[in-house]
């Protein structure tokens, strides 16, 4: 059982700060308990990314997000059934409480099971000119552009398979020699990795046309000029547990307008906003894909994923949405690469 004492929160403990907690653990969960110890709640990743979606704000109380009735445990219940009861419930880790509901600790599934491989393919889409960098991209495709002292290809495929994951597809076009030299066949980092090969841009969709074999599981799929500490094996739980055919990635956004903003009503003013902000979620560029999603893939011609998500919407398949609450920063310009080199010791080292 691990220490539990640095995943304990109040219940007005800000949202922010419990992020703070939990990313600052391994257990990826925090224990809300009420001044006698006893436990009230829960908070794990997807109860705060259930409240981003809802529009709770990140400097709101826990109480607003955590899980009112968590599963719980006996110190004394026999070792074999929760591990039962916790592979049937799918739960990661339950609470152990007395009788009196005061936390005792913690058992956690992942201290008992060996991390197993996924078996989801993972296409990364590295064929982009990278017009919006050059000079720096005149010789070299934007994803081997070094940050770190290592291509951002290889810092994305090192991230994903720290989540188990050993298939890649690599989308290429622009210089693709460079990249299939680099990373062969995937054997240096024990990993498979095919390629993809663009004759003419098919767009963010348009390549997964273009794969040999229909996949038996969910699809991940990410632009390949992206850094990003997303967990990846939350995100396919995620896209698992609400059953959809599509999930995309996406991210806050918001900006501020320069002046007062005026509301009326016909000829009537009946209010002044001074410089509000407005926030929106955008698309983050990364996405999983069930197979049959692939069927609205056109072949041979250029199809990007937001076209291939209203295309789902309009059969009526069930997409969902994933907010990004982690680090992620698409490197689109030079001020992005400039930034991204600058942050690189702290996130990914």
């Amino acid at each position: 059982m691990r220490n539990f004492r640095n995943i304990q929160v109040a219940v007005d403990t800000p949202i922010r700060r419990t992020i703070e907690i939990i990313d600052a653990s391994a257990m990826q969960i925090a224990l809300v308990v009420d001044d006698s110890g006893r436990l009230v709640g829960t908070v794990t990743d997807g109860d705060i990314r259930r409240g981003i979606l809802k529009g709770i704000p990140l400097d709101g109380a826990v109480r607003e997000v955590m899980n009112c009735r968590p599963t719980v445990c006996r110190p004394d219940d026999d070792r074999e059934s929760l591990l039962t009861r916790m592979k049937a419930k799918g739960l990661h880790h339950i609470p152990v409480v007395d009788d009196r509901g005061v936390l005792l600790g913690l058992e956690f599934l992942d201290e008992f099971l060996a991390p197993q491989a996924r078996d989801n393919a993972v296409i990364l889409m590295a064929g982009g000119l990278g017009v919006r960098l050059r000079p720096l991209t005149e010789d070299c495709p934007k994803p081997m552009l070094k940050i770190g002292g290592r291509p951002i290809l290889e810092t994305i495929l090192l991230n994903f398979m720290e989540s188990g994951f050993e298939t890649f597809y690599f989308s290429v076009n622009y210089k693709s020699e460079i990249i299939t030299d680099h990373f062969g066949d995937g054997s240096k980092w024990g990993v498979t990795i095919d390629y993809l090969h663009e004759s003419e841009k098919l767009g963010t969709a348009g390549a997964l046309s273009l794969l040999r074999n229909r996949p038996s599981a969910p699809l991940l799929v990410m632009n390949g000029d992206l850094l990003t500490k997303v967990n990846f094996g939350q995100l396919l739980d995620f896209h698992k547990s609400h059953d959809a055919k599509a999930t995309m990635c996406i991210r806050e956004y918001d900006f501020q307008v320069p002046y007062g903003v005026v509301r009326i009503d016909n000829h009537r003013i009946i209010g002044i906003d001074e410089k509000p902000i407005q926030k929106f979620f955008v698309n983050a560029g990364i996405y999983v894909l069930e197979p049959e999603a692939l069927d609205f893939i056109p072949k041979n011609t250029y199809f990007d994923m937001p076209t291939l998500f209203e295309k789902l919407i309009g059969a009526g398949m069930g997409v969902s949405a994933f907010p990004i609450r982690e680090y992620w920063l698409d490197i689109g310009h030079l001020a992005d690469y400039d930034r991204a080199k600058g942050d690189y010791g702290d996130i990914f080292s």
